[in-house]
């Protein structure tokens, strides 16, 4: 089985017997399928203290780059489709204890043959914005309708693409399943979906059904993706964030992360609500405190129901073990069953992007077992392409791989 990792015009290939592979652009030895030693490494006190830094440091540059997308020109004779807003409830979300928003916004792009073609129903692609930024903004970071149009004109068959809002107080939900922020996670499998498939003309089966997200949207649909395979039949994850509790060593030294770590603590003890501590902790700010909601909830911690992995400036090794639970390349290895079911799974990421590298450990994971997957890595940063893999290679990938007939295998 043969996979092409692209690095502009330098092209490595890989295979299932492969010893090393070696990325001659940054010359970084990638361990054979069947050897794990990074897994079996152990996370020195400098990686851990950068656990409550990751996103928040690391996320700078691309957020900076969001503007830098470089977008598809438009296709000449591209049909416009049809943009719908409307509210989807989230009974997954009823009760969250940070009081995010249990009906969200949800945008759909309907083909353009849906308003004529009456008896005619469509498989549908859910697409998963990221960090920061809500449905709205995804929008215009992939630029749609523009793109989706432009992929029909070129070729791909028609489909439905669904875009549900998942920013949280804290701008961002890590489609996660918290008391805390909601299960985001079975609303978008279950909740969207099912409300998708009841107002509009959907083919309801997985093998219709696509799912792809960009950086958290691709944390989302890695996780998503890999525990909810009875609802999708296709899955696409681009540069995906947060794969592993370590994104990487983060910035100056361990006395300088320790006092960021108990100023974060001082911060989030201080405020008296969560609107009042993401009030003063805008954009990436935040983010330290998104992934404490979504991973180490804690009802009986009010009035912000989470738990922050250091107490003094010192981890706490329960709150780590919680961060790393929900990292999928810590459970990736519980559902190689599901994963299997899917008839195609593909991923990018610009090799300019530090998320290349835990994108390439996933992508080793599902060749070790014999899990067909196509992995490309692109000229480009975290976002300078997403708009082009959106239009270019997103969308004829789900005209390649989803049911268009009801009954399909």
């Amino acid at each position: 089985m043969e996979q092409l990792l692209e690095h502009g015009d330098d092209i490595v290939k890989s295979g299932l017997s492969s010893e090393v592979l070696v990325d001659r652009r940054f010359f970084c030895p990638i361990q054979s399928p069947n050897r794990f030693p990074w897994r079996m490494k152990v996370m020195t006190r400098k990686l851990l203290f950068a656990l409550t830094m990751t996103l928040a440091m690391a996320a700078v540059v691309p957020l900076a780059a969001q503007v830098k997308t470089i977008v598809p020109d438009p296709v000449p004779g591209a049909k416009p489709v049809t943009v719908e807003h409307i509210k989807i409830h989230g009974a997954h979300l009823e009760g969250n204890l940070e009081g995010d928003a249990v009906d969200r916004d949800v945008i759909v792009f309907l083909p353009p043959s849906y308003l004529k073609d009456k008896k005619r129903h469509y498989p549908v692609v859910y697409a998963l914005h990221g960090y920061s930024i809500g449905a709205e903004q995804w929008t215009h970071e992939i630029h749609v309708p523009q793109t989706i149009e432009g992929a029909f004109a070129n070729g791909a068959h028609e489909m439905i693409v669904v875009l549900p809002d998942s920013k949280t107080i804290y701008n961002g939900s890590m489609y996660s399943s918290s008391a805390t922020t909601g299960d985001f996670e079975n609303y978008i499998a279950k909740d969207v979906v099912a409300y998708i498939d009841a107002h509009y003309r959907t083919i309801p089966d997985r093998q219709s059904r696509g799912l792809v997200g960009h950086s958290m949207g691709g944390y989302g649909a890695s996780r998503i993706g890999m525990k909810h395979s009875d609802v999708f039949g296709a899955l696409y994850i681009m540069s995906p964030c947060c794969m592993s509790s370590m994104a990487g060593g983060g910035r100056g030294s361990s006395d300088q992360m320790k006092q960021f770590a108990i100023a974060s603590e001082k911060k989030a003890a201080a405020a008296k609500s969560p609107a009042d501590l993401a009030a003063q902790s805008p954009g990436f700010a935040s983010a330290q405190y998104a992934t404490a909601a979504a991973w180490a909830p804690d009802p009986k911690n009010p009035p912000l129901y989470f738990d922050l992995p250091t107490k003094d400036g010192v981890l706490q090794p329960e709150i780590v073990a919680k961060y790393t639970a929900n990292s999928p390349l810590a459970f990736v290895d519980q559902y190689i069953g599901n994963l299997k079911q899917y008839r195609a799974i593909s991923m990018d990421v610009g090799d300019q992007d530090g998320l290349r590298f835990d994108a390439t450990k996933l992508h080793t994971i599902l060749d070790s077992y014999g899990i067909a997957n196509s992995f490309t890595i692109y000229s480009g940063t975290h976002t300078s392409a997403v708009a082009d893999r959106f239009q270019n290679h997103v969308m004829p990938f789900f005209s390649q791989n989803l049911c268009f007939t009801k009954g399909c295998k």
